[in-house]
């Protein structure tokens, strides 16, 4: 008999099958009782947490995207620590940021959402540090980060890695970062 799972292992084991059943069947056929089937639980554990797929998906989505977190890089200069922000993410999240685009086009469209309200969530705490650090060092002026200015490096590179579902090559990203990001902020 399988060892009974509780709290944030249930919590957990549950995340884990709705994401599977997104990134295999997509939105469109995704239910509460797929994921039930696929978590070996019942219909209430599942109902006493979320109390419909959109709230179990953006809960997915949100689990998924805290374990995709990545280091925020402190190399001593904000262009550096954007460059390696944006090429960690370039070498490990294509795949992801493609996934959560296509399969969840359904989900974006009937909840009014897009990719960019769910991707900023867990980056914007990363770019807000790499930005404290550079306006502490007087690299840029602190009035001239808007939220718009703070994500543009990465709402480039998300739009070039949708355009081709491939990696961004590196000379692309130094273009966003020294041509466009880098001249709004000094």
């Amino acid at each position: 008999m399988p060892e009974r799972r509780r709290g944030a292992a249930l919590e957990k084991a549950l995340l884990d099958a709705a994401w599977e059943e997104l990134t295999t069947n997509g939105y469109a056929r995704f239910t509460m009782d797929a994921v039930v089937q696929r978590a070996g639980t019942s219909p209430p554990v599942l109902y006493r947490r979320w109390s419909d797929r959109d709230e179990l998906v953006r809960a997915a989505i949100t689990h998924v995207l805290e374990q995709w977190r990545v280091d925020t890089p402190d190399t001593g200069s904000l262009r550096e620590d954007v460059l390696t922000l944006m090429r960690t993410i370039n070498a490990t999240r294509v795949q992801h940021i493609t996934v959560m685009s296509v399969h969840l086009a359904g989900y974006y469209q009937e909840t009014g959402t897009s990719p960019g309200d769910l991707f900023t969530t867990g980056r914007e705490k990363a770019a807000d540090v790499l930005f404290d650090r550079a306006v502490d060092r007087g690299e840029i002026r602190a009035e001239r980060l808007t939220g718009r200015i703070k994500s543009l490096p990465f709402d480039l590179l998300r739009h070039e890695i949708l355009t081709t579902f491939a990696p961004v090559p590196d000379h692309v990203l130094e273009e966003i970062v020294d041509t466009v990001f880098l001249p709004l902020v000094r």
